[in-house]
């Protein structure tokens, strides 16, 4: 039975949960702690694009003119990489989103009361907090979700490039002029294909297992020491989920190029 609201960190002890708070169900669909950290974190960039694009003038200001180099960099970068103004038109958009909602996700899942404002289920000593929000990359599901998306474009995008025969060939090959020539192609093509996998668990795992660290490290801090050691510990975490939205975007890019490469 659920029943008052938490404000606060237990003072019974440490908690470190693997699996997400469900909060609730929508036509058998689980409504989760981190799903609504991912909505909260959509809302807020949603608000931004409205504010920014409103603001955007053809004389830009100082705020403006720093964003507009910014981005500019990034997309002289990303063309340089890809070597084509068109992939990098083409990719340059997902690679920003890919990069803009991680640190949107990671940034709004250290803002004071997520994971501490909740409600309690159950009673007396079996009585435990489910938090409205919670960070959303400590959730495996989530990770594994964008590992996938970034899966997906890379792929298309070796695809579209290519085309299927052409990049399949990377992977499955039987060219050589011996038969031992064969061979080692075709298991070094086996062997690409299992790294091409294997990418899936490193996207989601590193992500997963940072975030998730830095998560359990402030709640050991704010119950050791509550009013001095979480400060550089949430500084220090801001810095990490600004790098790890950066390399997976990054690590995105450099996959697109070597999906879009010819077969040797």
């Amino acid at each position: 039975m659920l029943s008052f609201v938490q404000t606060a960190q237990a003072s019974e002890g440490i908690s470190v949960k693997l699996s997400p708070y469900v909060l609730g169900e929508f036509f058998g669909v689980p409504i989760t702690a981190t799903m609504l950290t991912i909505w909260l974190a959509m809302v807020i960039l949603v608000c931004l694009a409205i504010l920014v694009g409103k603001n955007v003038r053809a004389v830009p200001n100082k705020l403006q003119s720093i964003v507009e180099m910014l981005i500019g960099g990034l997309y002289d970068y990303t063309t340089k990489t890809l070597e084509s103004p068109e992939l990098a038109k083409k990719y340059f958009p997902v690679l920003m989103t890919i990069f803009l909602f991680l640190l949107s996700m990671n940034w709004v899942g250290l803002l004071p009361g997520v994971a501490s404002i909740g409600i309690y289920e159950g009673h007396g000593h079996d009585s435990h907090l489910i938090p409205f929000f919670y960070p959303p990359a400590t959730d495996l599901n989530v990770a594994i979700a964008f590992a996938l998306i970034a899966m997906f474009v890379i792929e298309m995008a070796g695809i579209v490039a290519l085309g299927v025969w052409k990049y399949g060939g990377k992977f499955i090959t039987f060219k050589g002029r011996s038969l031992g020539d064969r061979l080692i192609n075709f298991l070094v093509g086996i062997i690409e294909l299992i790294s091409e996998l294997g990418r899936l668990v490193s996207f989601s795992f590193r992500l997963f297992g940072n975030i998730f660290a830095g998560k359990t490290l402030l709640t050991v801090a704010i119950f050791f020491l509550p009013l001095i050691l979480p400060i550089p510990i949430l500084a220090y975490e801001m810095f990490v989920g600004f790098i790890q939205a950066g390399v997976f975007a990054f690590l995105t890019l450099i996959f697109i190029k070597l999906a879009v490469a010819e077969p040797h």
